[in-house]
C-alpha cells in the first residue's frame, strides 16, 4: 500500500464483496472530510469500468451538464453530452439505453449532499431512479458518497428519507487505527507515532503531509505552528464549510479543550444558553468531532454525560494553536514549541487512554463485550477507573499512564485496582483481572495482573 493509502483493507474487501455479488447494488459511503473516502473509492474502481462524478455547489443544471459529459466519456459517445437533460431521471434513463454490454459499471457520485443542498427534491428523484431504473439492472453499481455526515444520515439513510430502505450496503469511513499511523512515518518509534496520532489523529489527508525525514517537533511546527502552514487554518476552513454559526461552535470546542466537560460548565464559560450548547454538541457529535461518555456500569443518562473533543487534530488545535495565534503570527513557533513541550505529556494522557481502549482486546485473557470509563463517589470522594472491560463471567480494571513506571508504581496501581474491585463488588461480573498500560514499565509478575508498555506493543503488533 502507498503512503497515502493505509488501513483500508476491510473497506476494500467490503466493496469488492458487494461488487462481486448478485443483483443491483446501491451503496452509501460517508465520513468526515479528509478521511479518505474518495481515495478509497478510486482505489476500488482502479481496474473496473467506472464513472466518477464530483458534485459541486453551482446549480443543478450545471451538475447535470457535467455529469452528462462524464457519462459521454464512459460511453465513448461525445454526442451524449450534447443532449439537454432537464432532470436526473431523464439523464439516467438515457444513459441506461445507451449503455451496451453486460459489464458492471460503478457509478460514483461524490459529495452527494451538495446536490441535496441545491434541491431538496434530489432524494425523491433518486428514489425514482433507483426504483424504476437501476434496481432492475445487474450491470450498474451506484455509490452515493458524502462528507456531510448529518445530511447523509438524515436525507439518505434516515427513516424519513425517500431513499430509506433502498441501500444494499453502507459504510462509515473512520480514522485509521493508531497502530497503523506509523506506516506514514516508518522511521519513527512507536512512541513518536503515537504522538503524531495525538496531534493529527488517524486522518490520512493530514498524515500524508508528514515528512519522514523530519523529527516529530519539526513536523508539528511545519504543519501547524507557522503562518501559512498546511494545517494552521484547516479547523477554521472546515467549520466555515460545514456550519452556519462557526463562532459559537468554536466557543464550545474551546471550552472543551479547556477541560469543561458538562453542558452546564460549557454554558457558564461561553455565556451560551444551555439548550444551545446541547444542540451544538449534538451537531459536533454527528460530525465526529465531539464524543461523550457515561459511567459504564450505570444506565446512560444525559445528566451524567462527559463531553470531550474526539477528533485529535481538533483537540490539539484548540489546546495549543488557537490560544497561541499571536505567537504564530509573530513567527515565534520555536518559542511556542518549548511551551507545548512542558505540558505535552499531560496532553498525551487521554490520547494514550483512547489508544489503550482500541487495543485492550489484545491484552485481556478474555473477549471484552463492553469497554468504557467508570467513575463514582466513595464517602464523598471522587474515584475513577480509566477503563473497565466486561466479558462473559470476567471483568478487568485498567489504568493507563503516559509515563515511565517503576516496580513500586506498578504495585501501588495494581493494589488500588484490587481495592476498587472489592469496593464496587465487581465479583458479581466474574473473575477480576488488573491491567497497567504505560509508556514504559518493568517486566514483573503479579497474580491476575498484566503489565504492558510500548515495548510490548512493538512485539504484539
Amino acid at each position: 500500500m502507498s503512503q497515502q493509502f493505509v488501513d483500508r483493507e476491510e473497506e476494500l474487501a467490503f466493496l469488492e464483496r458487494v461488487y462481486g455479488g448478485k443483483g443491483p447494488q446501491l451503496i452509501v459511503i460517508y465520513g468526515r472530510r479528509r478521511i479518505g473516502k474518495t481515495e478509497l473509492l478510486l482505489r476500488f474502481v482502479r481496474n473496473k469500468p467506472h464513472l466518477y462524478f464530483l458534485a459541486d455547489k453551482t446549480s443543478i443544471s450545471n451538475n447535470l451538464r457535467r455529469f452528462a459529459k462524464r457519462m459521454a466519456g464512459y460511453l465513448k459517445r461525445p454526442s451524449f453530452a450534447r443532449i439537454d437533460f432537464q432532470d436526473w431521471e431523464s439523464l439516467f434513463r438515457e444513459f441506461i439505453e445507451w449503455k451496451v454490454g453486460e459489464e458492471r459499471a460503478v457509478i460514483i457520485i461524490d459529495e452527494f449532499p451538495y446536490l441535496i443542498e441545491l434541491s431538496k427534491s434530489v432524494p425523491s428523484e433518486f428514489q425514482v431512479i433507483w426504483d424504476e431504473i437501476l434496481s432492475k439492472r445487474d450491470d450498474v453499481m451506484l455509490v452515493l458518497c458524502g462528507s456531510s455526515i448529518g445530511i447523509m444520515e438524515s436525507e439518505v439513510l434516515g427513516y424519513k428519507s425517500p431513499l430509506y430502505g433502498r441501500r444494499t450496503g453502507q459504510w462509515k469511513v473512520r480514522e485509521i487505527h493508531p497502530i497503523r499511523v506509523r506506516e506514514f512515518v516508518p522511521r519513527y518509534t512507536l512512541e513518536d507515532s503515537f504522538r503524531i496520532y495525538g496531534v493529527l489523529g488517524g486522518v490520512p489527508a493530514y498524515l500524508s503531509q508528514l515528512d519522514g525525514g523530519k523529527n516529530f517537533w519539526k513536523n508539528v511546527r511545519d504543519l501547524l505552528l507557522r503562518k501559512g502552514s498546511p494545517l494552521y487554518e484547516e479547523v477554521n476552513n472546515l467549520l466555515r464549510m460545514e456550519l452556519r454559526e462557526p463562532k459559537n461552535y468554536k466557543l464550545v470546542l474551546q471550552a472543551l479543550a479547556e477541560g469543561k466537560r458538562r453542558v452546564t460548565e460549557i454554558a457558564n464559560l461561553t455565556g451560551l444558553d444551555k439548550a444551545l450548547v446541547s444542540r451544538y454538541l449534538e451537531v459536533l457529535r454527528i460530525m465526529d468531532l465531539v464524543g461523550y461518555e457515561t459511567p459504564l456500569l450505570e444506565i446512560p443518562s444525559t445528566k451524567r454525560r462527559r463531553y470531550y473533543i474526539s477528533d485529535k487534530y481538533f483537540r490539539f488545535w484548540f489546546r495549543y494553536v488557537q490560544p497561541s495565534r499571536e505567537m504564530i503570527e509573530e513567527g515565534r513557533s520555536n518559542e511556542l514549541i518549548m511551551l507545548i513541550k512542558k505540558s505535552f505529556d499531560v496532553y498525551m494522557g487521554p490520547v494514550f487512554e483512547e489508544i489503550a481502549r482500541k487495543i485492550i482486546h489484545k491484552v485481556l485473557p478474555f473477549t471484552p463485550l463492553k469497554v468504557g470509563r467508570y467513575w463514582w463517589k466513595e464517602r464523598g470522594e471522587a474515584r475513577e477507573v480509566d477503563l473497565l472491560a466486561l466479558g462473559e463471567n470476567s471483568v478487568a480494571l485498567v489504568e493507563v499512564k503516559w509515563s515511565d513506571l517503576r516496580e513500586k508504581d506498578v504495585e501501588r496501581i495494581v493494589g488500588r485496582l484490587r481495592t476498587f474491585y472489592k469496593e464496587l463488588r465487581l465479583d458479581r461480573y466474574g473473575k477480576g483481572s488488573f491491567v497497567v498500560m504505560a509508556r514504559r514499565a518493568p517486566r514483573m509478575e503479579l497474580k491476575d495482573a498484566y503489565i504492558r508498555d510500548l515495548a510490548w506493543m512493538e512485539r504484539a503488533f
